[in-house]
């Protein structure tokens, strides 16, 4: 494509003009699902009080109480999630060139699993209460926040290693991730099997990603490594669209292509880990999200991941919303409704192979 005299081509300006468009629809069916998550639930608050109480109106005593302690971190919660894993599945796609990359794949939310595990089984982090919520609940949420993140983040470390011993050819950190996902599956196994059985339900009832654990507090911790990593995945959009067309290519473009997989994949997983750690395991949604966007926005960065962002926000916060009203008053962890959906896409995609 030239560009004569400095003027943008039209062809080109359409182009951007497109995916600007996209990301602006996205935005808007983002807001507007916001408001409709906040204002369904058992006690259903009308659309325009909701509106009301979220720009700082005068609303009811109750209205105020159902927004902003119970429905919006809630929502906000699954929509921060939602976009941390979606960018960090999209980013280590690219940097893995690999479609089935995701944090899900790659055994890091095997990894955090563990780590939750041990925390209840040898450091005693779960007990029975009779709760509103449930049975079972996890007495020392830190301890076990902490100890996934540690093991997400060790085996975010080993693929990296292990990579760095072989060379980081996709092929290497794919395999190892797939390795360490049993590994982690068979301790987590390993420690059920000794567990008691309220050891055991409190290991069952972390495993269940559920964004209703996040408090203002998590929420905050959550929002702010969410922003932080996706700019720094932003600002390398360039790098990775060049990784695309192979690493012969990228090298001869000056892009540093070992530095540039090793800085993404240890950020993405440690995104990924913090949100994982603060609300359970959220499978397929950092798979399946950067799939579908790409088929409507194409294969370039610089809109891939903040449409991915976006992207992953509205599913999430759509399935958390669906999660609380189908069994109502049961409320279903939206991690149940996750797998539910992204195994079928996720089979389409294999079926699929080379033509995605």
């Amino acid at each position: 494509m030239h560009f004569h005299d400095g003027h943008i081509p039209e062809e080109y300006r359409r182009y951007v003009g497109r995916k600007v468009a996209f990301l602006i629809v996205l935005t808007i069916m983002l807001a507007a699902a916001l408001v409709v998550a906040v204002s369904l639930g058992a006690a259903n608050v009308p659309i325009p009080a909701v509106v009301k109480s979220l720009v700082g109106m005068e609303t009811t005593r109750q209205t105020e109480v159902i927004v902003w302690n119970i429905r919006l971190p809630q929502a906000l919660a699954s929509m921060v999630a939602g976009a941390g894993l979606a960018v960090a599945g999209a980013a280590m796609q690219s940097i893995l060139r690999n479609p089935l990359g995701s944090p899900f794949t790659l055994g890091i939310s095997h990894a955090a699993a563990f780590g939750a595990a041990l925390s209840v089984m040898v450091l005693g982090g779960g007990i029975m209460t009779s709760t509103a919520v449930g049975a079972v609940r996890i007495t020392n949420p830190w301890l076990t926040t902490s100890s996934a993140f540690v093991f997400s983040i060790a085996a975010a470390a080993a693929i990296v290693g292990v990579a760095r011993l072989r060379g980081t050819t996709p092929e290497v950190m794919v395999l190892t991730g797939v390795a360490l996902g049993a590994f982690f599956t068979a301790g987590t196994m390993f420690l059920q099997f000794f567990a008691d059985d309220v050891q055991l339900a409190a290991m069952v009832f972390w495993t269940f990603g559920d964004a209703a654990r996040a408090s203002w507090r998590e929420l905050g911790y959550m929002a702010a490594a969410t922003l932080a990593v996706a700019l720094f995945f932003f600002t390398n959009s360039w790098n990775y669209n060049a990784i695309d067309a192979g690493d012969e290519t990228a090298r001869g473009l000056g892009v540093r292509v070992e530095w540039v997989r090793t800085s993404g994949m240890m950020l993405a997983s440690v995104l990924t880990a913090i949100i994982i750690s603060f609300l359970g395991i959220i499978g397929f949604v950092g798979l399946v999200v950067p799939h579908m966007v790409r088929r409507l926005i194409g294969a370039d960065h610089r809109f891939l991941l903040p449409a991915s962002c976006l992207g992953g926000a509205l599913l999430l916060l759509v399935a958390d919303t669906a999660a609380r009203l189908l069994l109502a008053p049961h409320v279903l962890p939206v991690s149940i409704l996750t797998a539910f959906m992204g195994a079928p896409v996720f089979l389409w995609l294999i079926v699929r192979g080379g033509r995605t």
